[in-house]
């Protein structure tokens, strides 16, 4: 069992509040270098598909965020999602957490 921070557990409720209210099959957040967090999930439309994290990852950097301590995935997206390599690109050394539908650590 993987040990998990209040800090990264409260990166689990939002991105499972945010899987939630869009109905989705995974939801995301992220906590950026100030402490702030940022959550999100999917968008799926003709003209723009994002994952949960790229919608994170975006909503965060338009905001301000200049770097990433860790992000979270929760549901059904895995460790190959796109915005894992947004998410690099600004911060190579910052961890994803994979969760469960749940909110168990999958690792």
């Amino acid at each position: 069992m993987m040990d998990v921070s209040d800090e990264d557990r409260k990166l689990v409720t939002l991105a499972r509040g945010a899987m939630g209210r869009a109905g989705a099959a995974h939801g995301a957040a992220v906590r950026d270098l100030d402490g702030r967090t940022y959550a999100g999930a999917p968008v799926a439309l003709r003209s723009l598909a994002l994952t949960g994290l790229q919608v994170a990852v975006a909503t965060a950097l338009s905001s301000g965020a200049e770097g990433f301590e860790a992000a979270v995935l929760v549901g059904a997206q895995g460790p190959d999602d796109p915005g894992a390599d947004a998410l690099h690109e600004v911060s190579p050394a910052a961890p994803i957490l994979l969760f469960d539908e749940r909110g168990e650590a999958r690792r």
